[in-house]
This record gives structure tokens, sequence and C-alpha cells, in this order.
């Protein structure tokens, strides 16, 4: 499909979203950031609630735009009610909000947290399939599960696309051993957030969000086929984090498992 002219960038003071809100523009990207907090340099920014914004609110922060980019919400553990206002409520506001203006394509972020008890491959064995069984390690991953079956469900009855990406985690260098099995580079972040607004008839498409990592832990075969071409890996920071910290041990409770210590001891909101 055309590149979308006019793009909402939901989330856009959050990690990602800044990094995204300085790397989308160079595809051609016009960006409408959206978020609780003001935009530094952007007067023409949204300040919304997705969890608590009215009807109205909603409708004209969407309204005129050709795809969205849904960043926002809480990106750590935090309480049942929390989650449920911020991840569940605001992303079915936003995507009630799409129907009602005609907005055809939504990029989700999902999270590897969406899988995160899925046992870590060993070495040697096949990656992670997209077909594994959501296994949420977290409230937070089983929002980003409800957010993918909300997505199934806008498809199915409204014909509205969306990619869903489980990203692993987008920083500017990897920070961990394990980061360097699911990092995501920022410039392949913007490189893949782009194929998923243009690649045609995605459906419902959900897809790993990573680099071309050595140490990749799972199946990137999805996000290839919209167009993602990854130009980075993880490789050059591992010498110096194994160093630091040492191999991952299969047998400790908070290495075994994709989501890391999302499983046993996961970092709450906020930090």
């Amino acid at each position: 499909m055309p590149a979308p002219r006019t793009v909402l960038l939901t989330g856009a003071t959050g990690g990602l979203g800044t990094l995204m809100r300085g790397l989308l523009p160079s595809y051609g990207y016009a960006l409408r950031s959206l978020d609780l907090r003001p935009v530094e340099g952007d007067p023409e920014a949204v300040a919304l609630d997705l969890g608590t914004a009215d009807e109205e609110a909603l409708r004209a922060a969407v309204s005129g735009v050709d795809a969205i980019v849904h960043l926002a919400g809480i990106s750590l553990e935090a309480p049942f009610e929390k989650i449920l206002a911020a991840n569940i409520r605001g992303t079915y506001a936003l995507y009630e909000a799409a129907r009602a203006e005609g907005v055809r394509r939504i990029v989700f972020a999902s999270s590897n947290h969406a899988v995160g008890f899925t046992p870590v491959p060993a070495e040697g064995a096949p990656p992670i399939p997209l077909g594994t069984p959501r296994r949420p390690d977290t409230f937070y991953g089983l929002s980003k599960s409800f957010g993918e079956d909300l997505a199934q469900l806008y498809w199915d009855r409204h014909g509205i696309e969306t990619v869903s990406v489980r990203i692993g985690s987008c920083f500017p260098e990897p920070t961990s051993v394990r980061m360097l099995s699911i990092w995501m580079s920022p410039a392949d972040g913007a490189r893949l957030f782009h194929a998923a607004l243009t690649a045609a008839d995605v459906g419902h498409t959900v897809v790993y969000g990573s680099s071309a990592n050595t140490r990749l832990w799972w199946d990137l075969s999805s996000a290839r086929a919209l167009g993602y071409e990854p130009q980075d890996d993880s490789e050059p920071y591992a010498a110096e984090l194994i160093d630091k910290y040492g191999e991952l041990d299969p047998a400790d409770p908070d290495q075994a498992h994709l989501g890391g210590h999302f499983c046993t001891h996961p970092p709450l909101w906020p930090h």
C-alpha cells in the first residue's frame, strides 16, 4: 500500500515514542503526537489519557490521520486496575475511535511479555515460532495478549488492519545478556514500523520485533514478509556484557524464560 502521509503516534514522550519521533519522519511521515504529557517542541501535540478520554476528544485526535502507531500505555507491571485503565480500556477506546473515523491501519506495540513464560530455546534448537501459545508473564503481558485479540476482532468485524509487533527491547544498545537475543536497534525499529505501515494486505499479522541478532531466540519470518530488512546485530556488544554479567544460566528461574525476570520479580510501574 502507499505510505501513509499522516500518522498518529501515541505514547510519543515514552522511551520508544521519543526514538520514533526522531526516526519515522525520515520515511516521509507527518507525525501527530499524542501523550499524557506535553511533547517538547511540538505545540500541536495532543494531550490525552486514552483510558479516560471522552469519545469526542479521542475522535478529534484520530480524525484525518492515515494510520496509527500505538505505543501508549504502561510498559512494566502494575496493579491490574491500572493496567485495565491504561492498556486495555485505552487500547479499546483507540480502536473504537479509529473505526469511527475510518482509519484502516494500526501498528500495535505488543510485547515479548505476551509469551513471556515460553522457555528460552536451547542452543541449536529452532527459534520460537509465531504460533507458540501465548503465555503472558504479568498483567502487563496479559494486556498485550488482549491487544492482539482486539486487533484480530477489529480486522474480522470492521476491516481495520493491524500489525502487532511483539517488541523485544528497543534501546540504543543492549544492556544485559538476555537483551542480546531480543534487542531491536532504534534504526531497525523504524524500519519495522515503516514496513508494518506500508505492507499490503496484512489483515491482522503478528510479528516479533528485533534486529537480526546472532543470538536471536525467535522467528523473524513474518516480519521479513512485510518487507522488513533488519540491518543491525547485538553481537558487537556481547563480549563486554558477558564479561560483566556472565552467560545466561538456564537453571536460573530469572533466565529460563523469554520474559526473563518479569516471570519472577517483574519491575513495577513507575520506576
